[in-house]
C-alpha cells in the first residue's frame, strides 16, 4: 500500500481527498491545526518543522496549502502571508522531499496562473486555454503558483523526483449550492469525483514532470483537459449541466 502524505490536508480539498484516498492508501495529514485524529501538527513556513513532520517512508506528497485572500496587491500583510504559504512553504516542501529521497510530489497549482485569459469562466482566446499558453495572471496568487510550478521543475531536473502540477478549477464542499450561486462555477467546477480521480491517476502515473488543468467535463469549460486525458489517462466524467438537470428532476 502506497503511503501518501498530504500537506494542508485539513482544507476543503484535503478533506475530500482524505475520505476517498484512505480507502486505498495509507494517508498521513500534516497541517497547522488538527481536523481529524492523527494529524501531524507543523508550520509549513518553517523548514525544520516540515522536514521533521514528513514521514521518511512517504511515497507521494500532495501539497495543498491555501488561505483566504482579498487579492489586494497593496495589502502588504497579505502579501507577506501569501509569500510564506505559496512560496517559502513550497520550497521547504520540495527541499524536504529531496532530502528524504521521496520520489513524487503532486502540487496543487491553480487556474489563476492563466486567469487573464478568462472572464467569468469563459476563455477569451476563442478556444480553450492550454498549458502551452504563456502564463498571464491578474493577481499575486497566480504569480506565486506559477513560480512554484517552476520550482518543481528545478527539483525534478536536479533530484529526479517526479513532479505533477495540477491547475485546479473550482472545488467546493457543497457543489449544488455553488452551482446555483455562481454562473462561473457551472464552467469551472472540478467535482469531488473528478478531483479524486485525477489525484489517483497522478499518484499511479509514471510521468516524470507535467502540468495539467484539472476541471470537470463541463460545457464551455475554459481550460483544455486533452493533455490530462492523454498523459494522466484520466477522463473527467462529471458535467455540471447534467448535474443541474438531474437535480431539477429530483
Amino acid at each position: 500500500m502506497k503511503k501518501i502524505t498530504i500537506i494542508g490536508g485539513c482544507g476543503v480539498i484535503g478533506r475530500i481527498l482524505t475520505k476517498v484516498l484512505s480507502t486505498e492508501y495509507s494517508v498521513t495529514i500534516i497541517d497547522l491545526t488538527s481536523c481529524v485524529e492523527g494529524v501531524i501538527l507543523a508550520d509549513a513556513a518553517n523548514e525544520q518543522n516540515v522536514y521533521e513532520a514528513i514521514p521518511r517512508d512517504t511515497d507521494v506528497i500532495l501539497h495543498l496549502l491555501n488561505m483566504d485572500m482579498t487579492h489586494d496587491v497593496m495589502d502588504h500583510e497579505e502579501f507577506a502571508k501569501m509569500t510564506d504559504i505559496f512560496w517559502r512553504s513550497t520550497y521547504y516542501m520540495f527541499r524536504s522531499a529531496a532530502r528524504h529521497g521521496i520520489r513524487k510530489v503532486i502540487f496543487a497549482s491553480s487556474n489563476h496562473v492563466t486567469d487573464r485569459y478568462e472572464e467569468d469562466g469563459r476563455s477569451l482566446l476563442g478556444r480553450q486555454i492550454t498549458t502551452d499558453d504563456v502564463p498571464a495572471t491578474k493577481n499575486v496568487y497566480g504569480i506565486l503558483k506559477f513560480a512554484s510550478e517552476q520550482l518543481g521543475r528545478l527539483f525534478h531536473d536536479q533530484s529526479g523526483m517526479s513532479v505533477i502540477n495540477l491547475r485546479i478549477g473550482t472545488v467546493v464542499t457543497d457543489e449544488m449550492k455553488a452551482l446555483h450561486k455562481k454562473q462561473r462555477t457551472k464552467r469551472t467546477l472540478l467535482s469531488h469525483e473528478d478531483l479524486t480521480g485525477m489525484i489517483k491517476a497522478a499518484i499511479e502515473s509514471d510521468i516524470p514532470f507535467g502540468t495539467y488543468y484539472a476541471v470537470s467535463e463541463n460545457e464551455e469549460k475554459p481550460w483544455s483537459t486533452e493533455k490530462t486525458k492523454l498523459e494522466l489517462g484520466y477522463e473527467p466524467d462529471v458535467n455540471t449541466t447534467e448535474i443541474l438537470e438531474e437535480n431539477g428532476r429530483a
